[in-house]
């Protein structure tokens, strides 16, 4: 089953329902990185959270950024993804390995620890909206379910999983629900909601029962007056990284620190933390970008 993202409403459009499947970007991003299982699990689920708080932007461009900075082993994880169903992230130690926790599941709230959940969003123009939260668990899941209840008063009920397998990733998604304004002062729809996601026992285990996004969504809002939207999105890990990037990083060190560059590695290695792509600029790079700086020096004078 393709990546994608779908989009459904319930109660006359008073509840809002997003689902993604990420499985293959989220085994995408295991490779890359080199991730265990619990570094897999923890980074899936934040892609996953990232794409559904994503969907809700509304102008071209918009983005989202998700870090998660814990005292666990883990350290801190960070997403970036876009309304256009692009996504990228990493953790800071990636190999990090757990034991099961008391459920038998991969430990990511042991792995994360304590601290706090920074959320920005970037609508494409002025100053983008950020907020700071503590984490409620580590798990992800209810961290940014806390999030998003407490920083933009949206009561949300938030599913997140990922399954690895000996072989790699065999389920990953995530399932969005929210009560909008129009909806929120009816306590009765709001309990039937929240009891009806608390009798799931998890999103990874609906899509090994072969249940699709659509199918997902009957069961839990059928009965509800759900529409939903016929346009599914392709939902894809990418990074935006390059070499001419690079080169423009690099040359922000300075003439000096260039110079040194090419007397002591005669040339630069730069790996990229979101996608690992390598980038190797010889020592011709490096005394390009030295010229470069000087005809600037020359052009102000």
């Amino acid at each position: 089953m393709a990546d994608q993202l779908m989009r459904a409403t319930a109660a006359d459009g008073g509840i809002r329902a997003v689902g993604v499947i990420t499985t293959r970007l989220t085994e995408e991003a295991r490779v890359r990185h080199k991730l265990s299982s619990v570094a897999t699990a923890a980074l899936g689920r934040t892609m996953s959270a990232g794409l559904l708080m994503a969907s809700s932007m509304k102008r071209v461009g918009s983005r989202v950024n998700v870090r998660v900075r814990g005292d666990g082993p883990l350290g801190g994880i960070l997403v970036d993804a876009g309304l256009d169903g692009t996504v990228r992230g990493y953790v800071q130690n990636p190999t990090v390995e757990l034991p099961p926790n008391a459920k038998g599941k991969l430990d990511v709230g042991g792995a994360v620890g304590s601290g706090y959940l920074y959320v920005v969003r970037d609508i494409g123009y002025g100053y983008p909206y950020s907020s700071t939260i503590e984490l409620l668990s580590g798990e992800i899941g209810d961290d940014v379910a806390h999030y998003l209840v407490n920083s933009e008063q949206t009561p949300s009920a938030l599913l997140l999983g990922v399954f690895v397998g000996s072989g790699g990733v065999t389920a990953s998604g995530g399932l969005l629900v929210q009560v909008l304004p129009k909806a929120a002062r009816d306590e009765a729809l709001v309990a039937m909601l929240e009891s009806r996601v608390s009798a799931l026992s998890g999103f990874t285990p609906l899509l090994q029962a072969g249940k699709t996004l659509t199918e997902i969504f009957g069961d839990l809002l059928g009965d509800m007056g759900l529409k939903i939207f016929p346009e599914s999105q392709i939902l894809r890990f990418h990074c935006g990284c390059s070499f001419n990037r690079v080169l423009g990083a690099l040359k922000m060190l300075g003439e000096a620190e260039l110079q040194d560059m090419i007397l002591k590695d005669d040339g630069a290695e730069a790996t990229c933390d979101f996608c690992g792509s390598v980038y190797q600029a010889s020592s011709d790079n490096l005394a390009q970008l030295i010229a470069d700086l000087k005809n600037q020096v020359s052009v102000v004078e």
